[in-house]
């Protein structure tokens, strides 16, 4: 059973690989900092997109949050990236990157179980396993690897937070920034995506083995969000989204023909899923025609 589980990634992953090799390479030596300045054409058509479809479904400024990083040009756009915001689900991103940081031999030598309840975590957003990792490492050392990277940094807003266990429990380390139990900016989720593709995310053989765990081909993704917009699309997709109440959040990274970009979107709202369905297609549709 594994053994064909593992065929199937091999195949998935290989078919995002070339993609990626397809749409070229420039993304590798890019480097997403406080000072990385917006393409002015790409920032003025993300802007009219989220202004279109916060009129649409009546949500203000304060409400949406956006970033798109073509990684075949470089070309970066962002609207409010480093206002910090609750990020529900999405910060279990850190708990993986955690893992690998402070279990090195996962790298190349990741037992299929903990691949298995890890995919669960990343991809079917399972709180129980999300629970189970965070409690296993602890949720200081996890906030400290995301730290060390520079995930979060409370002079320029936060970034991505962990400070709280998944489901039931008392232990809570609210942000400085924003007091969350989980948090997140769109400048530091662009950031983590990015350094995945690159492989600097602790290093390349852990990349390529984390990429495999938010791939895990046997998990069905949750058809909502970004998925729901890019249903009917030739494109591949690893992405991490979230949602509690009013907060509906997605992040991801896309590839298809001709394109190759990262997508982040934080939303508070009632209609949150259905700006993020249609902002996926717009911008979508956007980074085909550029």
């Amino acid at each position: 059973m594994w053994y064909a589980l593992a065929i199937s990634a091999a195949a998935v992953i290989c078919l995002c690989s070339c993609a990626a090799e397809s749409s070229g390479r420039s993304f590798e030596r890019y480097v997403l900092t406080y000072d990385s300045p917006v393409d002015p054409s790409l920032q003025g058509n993300v802007e009219q997109i989220d202004t279109r479809l916060r009129e649409r479904f009546s949500m203000t400024t304060e409400q949406t949050a956006v970033g798109v990083l073509d990684l075949t040009t470089g070309r970066l756009a962002m609207i409010h990236p480093d206002r910090i915001e609750y990020a529900a689900s999405v910060p279990k991103i850190g708990i993986l990157l955690a893992y690998f940081q402070l279990h090195p031999e996962a790298a190349s030598d990741l037992d299929p179980v903990t691949r298995h309840e890890l995919g669960l975590m990343v991809k079917a957003s399972s709180n129980e396993m999300a629970a189970k990792y965070s409690r296993q490492l602890g949720l200081k050392p996890i906030q400290r690897v995301l730290n060390e990277y520079g995930f979060y940094d409370e002079t320029h807003g936060g970034g991505i937070w962990v400070g709280k266990h998944y489901g039931r429990g008392d232990e809570r380390y609210p942000d400085p920034v924003g007091d969350h139990s989980h948090a997140a900016t769109v400048r530091q989720l662009l950031r983590y995506f990015l350094l995945l593709e690159q492989g600097k995310l602790i290093s390349p053989q852990a990349s390529r083995t984390m990429r495999e765990v938010f791939v895990s081909p046997q998990i069905p993704h949750d058809s909502i969000k970004f998925i729901k917009g890019l249903a009917d699309r030739d494109v591949q997709i690893i992405r991490k989204w979230g949602s509690w109440e009013d907060w509906y959040h997605d992040a991801a990274v896309i590839t298809g023909p001709q394109r190759h970009y990262i997508l982040v979107a934080l939303t508070r709202h009632p209609k949150g899923d259905d700006y993020l369905v249609e902002l996926a297609k717009a911008v979508d549709d956007l980074m085909h025609r550029r």
